[in-house]
């Protein structure tokens, strides 16, 4: 009994995920532009957006945070919700 594949059978299935890879990859600016859009069009939350982004397109939350990482102003945007809404304890500021 072997349970090795042909390298043709393996090739064929490394091509198949690459594909899938290829074909679900999104750019941080698309992505930040898509949940500005449903923050203005929807008048939702950054959070929630981020939430029924992911939901509609089945992407992990942990991707949509490796994006959003990515952009420093919407991360501080993110962030200052958060703290808003008390998800995070509110950080200190220098005054200005």
């Amino acid at each position: 009994m072997e349970l090795s594949k042909s390298s043709t059978d393996r090739r064929s299935y490394i091509l198949q995920m690459s594909d899938l890879k290829v074909s679900s990859v999104i750019s941080v600016k698309d992505f930040l532009v898509e949940i500005e859009k449903l923050v203005s069009e929807k008048k939702m939350e950054y959070i929630d957006a981020i939430v029924h982004y992911c939901e509609l397109h089945n992407m992990e939350i942990e991707t949509a945070a490796a994006l959003i990482k990515q952009n420093q102003k919407f991360k501080a945007k993110v962030r200052t919700e958060a703290e808003e809404l008390h998800f995070l304890p509110k950080t200190s500021k220098l005054p200005i």
